[in-house]
């Protein structure tokens, strides 16, 4: 059995001001995010300026952040956030739906795309890569808040979670900072590093986000107030991510059967 590090939540106090690692997390992927377009900008159309970057992250990750909570707050915590509506604003808590955050941000990259005149497939070609790394940062922010932990275990590699009883349970968080994080970057970055078909990028991160998400479901301990939504085994997050591996799996349909040779990710609509 391991022994959970019990990280202090905030990172920094400046009298009343407390910067917790939560939000320090969002901003490291944003940061990260910024850095690595920079550098697909190089690499793969130098033509595409680079100020441009700085504007698609800025509305990524308002996306993100207004997308996301929002979503945590619909599917997940409505009645809570009902009881007590200035918990809305409590990032630093924790509480953000990746699903709700998807939607927000097809949102702003569609904005994005019409105010640059691109096809709004090409720039989402463009941005899929370069959220893994947000993802598996805000799995570790799970991780030091000391939420979303997983059910309980005999594993040798368990952990005991303050507030989460004596014995020891999965840690969640780290699988998807492992799966949802490392493996999709990697896969996603060596896919994209070569010119593929418009749309195919977005499809596989669809159904590799939804695929490991799905199997993590499996160790993680569903919310205390939902439990099972369906056959006793199905959690809300497993029930969510199913249409979006029905939409990747499209996506790639479309992408291969009506531009079977690759495209430049950043070409103008």
């Amino acid at each position: 059995m391991l022994t959970y590090p019990d990280i202090n939540p905030v990172a920094i106090s400046l009298g009343p001001v407390a910067i917790h690692w939560y939000g320090l997390m969002y901003l490291l992927a944003f940061v990260a995010a910024w850095w690595l377009g920079r550098r697909r900008i190089a690499r793969l159309d130098p033509a595409w300026g680079k100020e441009q970057i700085s504007e698609l992250v800025f509305y990524a990750a308002i996306g993100v952040i207004v997308g996301g909570r929002l979503g945590y707050v619909l599917f997940y915590d409505f009645a809570a956030i009902m009881a007590e509506p200035v918990r809305v604003l409590k990032l630093w808590e924790g509480g953000m739906s990746f699903h709700g955050g998807v939607l927000g941000v097809m949102v702003a990259l569609w904005l994005f795309s019409r105010r640059f005149q691109k096809h709004f497939f090409d720039v989402a070609d463009f941005v899929v890569p370069l959220i893994p790394i947000g993802l598996g940062l805000g799995r570790l922010g799970n991780f030091i808040n000391n939420e979303l932990w997983g059910r309980i275990t005999e594993a040798p590699w368990g952990m005991v979670f303050p507030g989460a009883g004596p014995l020891p349970r999965h840690p969640s968080q780290l699988y998807e900072f492992l799966l949802e994080g490392v493996v999709l970057f990697i896969a996603l970055w060596w896919y994209t590093a070569k010119p593929r078909p418009r749309m195919a990028a977005s499809g596989w991160f669809l159904v590799g986000y939804g695929v490991f998400r799905f199997i993590v479901e499996c160790f993680r301990e569903p919310d205390l107030h939902l439990g099972f939504i369906l056959f006793d085994w199905m959690t809300l997050g497993q029930l969510l991510t199913l249409p979006l591996i029905l939409f990747g799996i499209i996506l790639l349909v479309l992408a291969y059967r009506n531009h079977p040779q690759p495209s430049s990710p950043l070409r103008q609509a």
